[in-house]
């Protein structure tokens, strides 16, 4: 079947950014903030018993309003990830997370109403028939509520946020945008390559010399403007740090763990086994560099496809891998299937590899219409259909929840990767065995195994360079020199001063850090590829897991991270058994790839 490269977004809202349909569906969601504000102020607790009609009524809009931001939020993201340089984007997402401000200010004062109901009325909400789908997150948004400050405080923070912490962000969006790297084709002929452009040759250009060439281009480019994205970064960081001290912490993790619904505990026990595991992917890239005619792999090379003699790499065609991600999907979970073979058919997927887009990929859903949109470059590679696979695994995930309420759709970031890790497995895994000669079979595993190479290298030195400069950021204002010599410290000490080059500049390449919302785009992508994992190796063990699986994603917002693991899985997140089963996994193909590639450096 012939797919479309380009996604629909006129089922979404017609006419593009200056659609009537996206311009009246924001005016609808300001008058219904308003009536939702205007019920809440008049609601009382004990006028309301027993039945609390105008209670339901309440979250019943809440939720409906939610939706409808978020319907109109994809859209807008959308048509800006397409067109980087589209004009009437900027203005609406400025209109919208205006609303958003003031739909966060009636959200957070329902939150402090919330803690003031006495505890029998509260109980007596909650088992309500309309509202015991929704216990777990209204007992959520009561605890919020006690740490609330009083609600003009908390509305001035919410309308400074416009021009603080979301404008840093947005400003960051702009800034990138501007990025021009001047550079050479395969042939030597001068080009100008986008941020997006460049980072997808640096990481996944087959010709070593080219990606060698290109890092310090790369570096460059990003050094031309390093003071501009040291101030959006500080006072991004300084915004977000001032706002933690209003509310009583100077724990910048505390409201990632929170958001995540994840323990301290959990995240040490991880990072220490991410920490006392890391050595044979550092044997990994020594082996990947002698295959490379290094001694030492360089930033450029840790993520790079390997083509050694006698493996051709298969170029997918966008059609091969949609039939691909179908056939194997299948094999798994025919539910899957059929939500990815939607997802083609529908043109929820936006993949020409062009000029002008934002560089990397991502899976928003739209809650009015339950459908989802996913943004991606695909240019034919192994990789990229794993990429897809990823998304497709998200799309998954909020396609088996498309019916519960909007709350209970509240999923945090964590357990957001869990399908999208997941289908990408399934899909990595056909890719290695479908492998015709040992060659091409390094090549695949080699592809593999960026997943493991980034969670437990490149994203650990992420989160160590985040932890050092928000503790730094507590005391100065952070320079660029500083911000570098951080970035590289933190990645010398994840690769174990293994690199024969590093990407000091990262700090301000890598889009997560600049993120408003939430902090710490780092630590849930490692939750989520070790907890995919261990689903992955109990459902290779189980044989049918359809049902089972998709009442954990069922329930990913409905509770504790620990208490999903342990009434769908029996295990202690808190212990390291359950992680080092999904290590064993990653033991057993860098062990496979040592085995295969023994020949070829002898």
């Amino acid at each position: 079947m012939k797919y479309s490269l380009n996604w629909d977004l006129d089922s979404l809202f017609a006419g593009g950014i200056n659609s009537p349909q996206l311009a009246a569906k924001l005016a609808q969601l300001k008058t219904a903030i308003a009536t939702l504000a205007d019920l809440l102020d008049r609601w009382d607790a004990a006028s309301d018993a027993p039945q609390y009609p105008q209670f339901v009524k309440l979250i019943d809009q809440l939720q409906t309003i939610d939706a409808g931001l978020g319907q109109a939020g994809i859209f807008i993201t959308a048509v800006g990830s397409a067109d980087v340089n589209n004009p009437g984007v900027a203005p609406m997402e400025a209109q919208l997370r205006d609303l958003e401000t003031q739909a966060d200010n009636v959200s957070g004062k329902l939150k402090k109403v919330l803690v003031q109901v006495p505890d029998n009325y509260f109980a007596a909400l909650l088992a309500l028939p309309a509202l015991q789908p929704i216990a777990f997150n209204l007992r959520e948004m009561r605890d919020a509520g006690k740490e609330l400050l009083d609600d003009k405080t908390e509305a001035l923070i919410n309308r400074l946020n416009l021009d603080g912490k979301a404008a840093w962000s947005s400003h960051y969006d702009s800034l990138v945008a501007t990025m021009q790297i001047p550079f050479h084709d395969e042939n030597g002929h001068p080009v100008t390559l986008s941020a997006g452009q460049a980072d997808n040759n640096l990481l996944g250009n087959a010709d070593p010399q080219y990606r060698a060439e290109l890092l310090p281009a790369w570096e460059q480019a990003w050094a031309d403007k390093e003071q501009l994205f040291a101030d959006t970064l500080n006072h991004l960081a300084g915004f977000r740090l001032t706002e933690y001290a209003a509310h009583g912490t100077t724990d910048f993790l505390k409201e990632p763990l929170k958001e995540n619904r994840l323990s301290a505990a959990t995240l040490d026990t991880i990072w220490q086994v991410v920490a006392d595991n890391h050595q044979f992917l550092l044997d990994y890239l020594d082996r990947k560099a002698a295959l490379l005619g290094k001694k030492h792999a360089g930033w450029q090379d840790v993520e790079a496809p390997l083509h050694l003699p006698g493996s051709d790499e298969h170029h997918f065609t966008f059609d091969e891998a949609a039939a691909f991600i179908i056939q194997h999907y299948g094999e798994f979970s025919p539910k899957m299937a059929a939500l990815a073979q939607h997802a083609f058919e529908h043109r929820w997927i936006e993949a020409e590899d062009r000029a002008g887009k934002a560089p990397g990929g991502w899976m928003e859903s739209a809650p009015e219409t339950h459908e989802s949109r996913i943004f991606m470059t695909f240019t034919g590679s192994p990789n990229d259909v794993s990429t897809l696979a990823h998304e497709l695994g998200h799309a998954f995930h909020s396609s088996v929840m498309a019916d519960l309420p909007n709350l209970r759709q509240d999923y945090a970031m964590n357990v957001a990767e869990t399908a999208s890790t997941f289908g990408e497995l399934i899909v990595a895994d056909a890719n290695v065995q479908a492998a015709q000669t040992d060659a091409e079979k390094i090549t695949l595993l080699n592809a593999k195994l960026d997943n493991p190479l980034a969670m437990f290298l490149n994203i650990r030195a992420r989160f160590l360079f985040e932890t050092r400069f928000y503790q730094l950021r507590q005391k100065k204002l952070v320079t660029p020199a500083e911000l570098n010599e951080l970035m590289l410290n933190a990645q010398k000490e994840a690769f174990g001063h293994n690199l024969s080059s590093y990407s000091p500049h990262l700090w301000a390449s890598k889009l997560h850090f600049y993120i408003d919302e939430p902090a710490f785009y780092n630590f849930p992508y490692v939750f989520g590829y070790l907890f995919s994992l261990g689903i992955y190796a109990k459902a290779q063990q189980t044989g049918n897991f359809e049902d089972q699986y998709i009442a954990l994603l069922r329930d990913t917002a409905n509770m504790s991270t620990e208490a999903l693991a342990q009434k769908h899985l029996g295990v202690d997140l808190t212990q390291p058994d359950f992680w080092l089963a999904g290590v064993k996994l990653i033991k057993r193909d860098v062990a496979e790839f040592m085995r295969l590639t023994d020949s070829f450096v002898k």
